[in-house]
C-alpha cells in the first residue's frame, strides 16, 4: 500500500512540474501588458499624426481660398508630420510669398516647401 502512494505521489509531483514548465513557456509568448501598451500608445501617436496632417491641410487649403489675393484652386496643399507643401503655379511671386507666409500662420505647421509652386511672372 505505501509503495501505491508513493508511485501516486511522484505521478502527481511530475504531472505538476510538467504542467508548470508549460504554463511558464505559454506566458513568455504572451505579449506583456507594458509591450502592448506601448504598440497602442504607438499607434494612437501614428494616427494623431495623420489626422493633424490632414488637418493642417484643410486648414492651410481653406485659408487659401478665403483670401481673395490667392487663387487657392491653382495651389496643391499636401502635408507630410507637419511640413506643408505646396505646388502649382500661381500669378506672381507676391502671390506666392503670400501663400507661403499664410501657410507658416497655421497651427502645427513646422515648415513649408514651396519648391513646386511656380509664379507665372
Amino acid at each position: 500500500m505505501k509503495n501505491s502512494i508513493n508511485n501516486v505521489f511522484v505521478a502527481t509531483a511530475t504531472a505538476a512540474a510538467l504542467s508548470l514548465s508549460m504554463a511558464s513557456a505559454a506566458f513568455a509568448e504572451t505579449p506583456t501588458l507594458q509591450s502592448t501598451v506601448l504598440a497602442a500608445n504607438t499607434t494612437m501617436d501614428k494616427a494623431e499624426e495623420a489626422v493633424s496632417d490632414t488637418w493642417i491641410t484643410g486648414k492651410v487649403k481653406s485659408t487659401f481660398l478665403a483670401e481673395d489675393s490667392l487663387s487657392g484652386m491653382d495651389i496643391k496643399v499636401e502635408t507630410n508630420k507637419g511640413v506643408v507643401a505646396l505646388s502649382g503655379v500661381v500669378a506672381s511671386d507676391a502671390e506666392r510669398d503670400l501663400a507661403i507666409a499664410k501657410a507658416k500662420e497655421i497651427k502645427g505647421v513646422t515648415a513649408v516647401s514651396a519648391d513646386g509652386l511656380k509664379s507665372a511672372d
